[in-house]
């Protein structure tokens, strides 16, 4: 029984196409560029979250100064 290559990208003898390589070492940079964007926009939203709490403390901490001294605390 005689092993075929695999068909499209390989030449007769199963050795890959320079274009074949070409495209899979792009498509491995693509997903790593874009892991890495992920993971810098993570980052950054967490920061953007942990303003936003501190925003809503301190505004929280602001109006409930606000009714006490309505109330003549």
């Amino acid at each position: 029984m005689s092993e075929h290559p695999p068909q499209g990208d390989y030449d007769e003898s199963g050795v890959p196409s320079l274009d074949y390589v070409r495209d899979k070492i792009e498509g491995r940079f693509a997903t790593s560029t874009g892991a890495t964007e992920l993971a810098e926009a993570g980052h950054e939203a967490a920061e953007i979250d942990k303003r936003l709490a501190e925003r809503e403390k301190a505004g929280a901490d602001r109006l409930a100064e606000i009714r006490r001294a309505m109330r003549g605390e």
